[in-house]
This record gives structure tokens, C-alpha cells and sequence, in this order.
């Protein structure tokens, strides 16, 4: 079945930058083209929120308010991976961070909704603190 393995988390000082990857496998008859790629992250004691996504064809990107302007969602199609590019990071984008992966075969939908998704990657660590 599909897996998802994010990295790249770590621990980093306010205004610093860090680059998330997600490794996309396991596909079946179908390719990454087919699946929406959506970054979560999760505080301690707040719930999971989206951050940011992007369709299977890659025309359509959302950012949640708070990130907009600081972190950029791209994708490497030959290398199946889908990355999240974040700049000037402050304390509170602290969190576990999870790729995940919704199938929508005609490539030309995306959301930052929780239940849209259906695979999802262990999670990788970001810590931003002096």
C-alpha cells in the first residue's frame, strides 16, 4: 500500500530555515500525479492543523494565514517526493510535522481538511528555540 516517510525536522533558531521532504511509494497501478500532498503539524496539547498542500497535477497550492509568505509546498515528480520549504521560523511552527496523501485521480483538487486525507507518514520532529 501507499507509504509516506517524511524528513528533515531538527532543531533550529528562531528566523532559521529547514527543508521537509516526503517520500511518496508504494503505488499501484496509479503515480503521485494522482494524489493531493497535504503538511500537517501538531503542537503539544493543540490539535493537528493543516499547513499547507498541493494538487496531483501541481497547479493548485494552499497555505494556512500564518505560514503564507514564509513556506513553500513544491513538488519533484521523477523523484516522487513533495517538499515544504520553511523560512524565517518562528517558536510557535514548533511541532510534529506529517506528510499525507489523498487520491484524487484527476489530479485537479486539493484541501487542508483532516478527513480529505487517507495515508499518512510517521511524522518528523521540528523544534524552533534558541
Amino acid at each position: 500500500q501507499l507509504q509516506l516517510v517524511e524528513s528533515g525536522g531538527g532543531l533550529v533558531q528562531p528566523g532559521g530555515s529547514l527543508r521537509l521532504s516526503c517520500v511518496v511509494s508504494g503505488f499501484g497501478l496509479d503515480n503521485l500525479d494522482e494524489y493531493a500532498i497535504g503538511w500537517f503539524r501538531q503542537a503539544p496539547g493543540k490539535e493537528r492543523e493543516g499547513v499547507s498542500c498541493i494538487s496531483g497535477n501541481g497547479d493548485i497550492t494552499e497555505y494556512q494565514p500564518s505560514v503564507k509568505g514564509r513556506f513553500t509546498i513544491y513538488r519533484d515528480r521523477p523523484k516522487n517526493t513533495v517538499y515544504l520549504q520553511m523560512n524565517s521560523l518562528k517558536a510557535e511552527d514548533s511541532g510534529v510535522y506529517y506528510c499525507a496523501a489523498d487520491y484524487t485521480p484527476y489530479g485537479d483538487y486539493v484541501g487542508l481538511k483532516r478527513y480529505e486525507y487517507d495515508h499518512w507518514g510517521q511524522g518528523t520532529q521540528v523544534t524552533v528555540s534558541t
